[in-house]
């Protein structure tokens, strides 16, 4: 495995220890100790609870569910090295608390959305609706990501609940698939407005670095 705490790879001696049974199954805790860095890697584990024969108490059955207890870590990638330290800290949090909480995590999205759309693609100050609707209406967009970000409102139902667009970091309830979603487009975004253009930077470096070498002017 790959330690979470240092991300050393190494091999799993895993220390198991059963917790009991309740309605939902057996639970027990795995514990692992990288030897890199000398911490704790803990995982709640669920099994369905099968009985031994004459009552003899249960054992686990296929597992259900695992939870990484210590540490707790998003289930997500990092945004690159590129995104502004001012995005990557609301993102991060809306990931991290995904798993606990999709309104909270759909709360921060939505406010890092807004950040990102007013700071990069120059909305004027709205609500995230409208502000939503300028940006796609410009045409800056490719169309993938113009579409992703209009289904934002969709799957939220701004219409129904017109406060997430007025009061983003609000923590309300959240339709199935919403705070998900919104981390996806915000992925995206950060690729169009980040990645991208660094990319192209670095390219047009090396082309005119090129171009040097041969005595001819830089691409204009």
């Amino acid at each position: 495995m790959k330690c979470p705490h240092c991300a050393t790879a190494f091999h799993n001696d895993v220390v198991k220890q059963e917790i009991g049974v309740d309605k939902d199954g057996l639970w027990s805790t795995h514990t692992s100790r990288c030897p890199a860095c000398s911490r704790f890697t803990i995982q709640m584990v669920g099994n369905i609870a099968l009985k031994l024969p004459g009552d003899r108490g249960n054992y686990p059955g296929p597992e259900i569910k695992r939870y990484l207890v210590r540490p707790k870590v998003a289930d997500r990638p990092k945004p690159p090295s590129s995104v502004p330290a001012e995005f990557v800290a609301d993102y991060e949090e809306a990931a991290l608390v995904l798993s606990d909480s999709a309104k909270a995590s759909a709360a921060l999205s939505r406010r890092c959305l807004q950040h990102l759309l007013r700071e990069k693609a120059g909305v004027k100050k709205a609500d995230l609706a409208k502000e939503i609707e300028e940006v796609i209406s410009s045409g800056k967009l490719p169309s993938h990501l113009a579409e992703a970000i209009d289904a934002v409102r969709n799957i939220g139902n701004f219409a129904a609940h017109p406060i997430k667009a007025s009061a983003t970091g609000e923590v309300l309830p959240v339709e199935p698939g919403e705070a998900e979603w919104t981390l996806d487009v915000l992925d995206g975004l950060f690729d169009f407005y980040f990645v991208q253009p660094e990319l192209l930077k670095a390219r047009r470096a090396a082309l005119d670095a090129k171009l040097a070498s041969a005595n001819k002017p830089p691409v204009k």
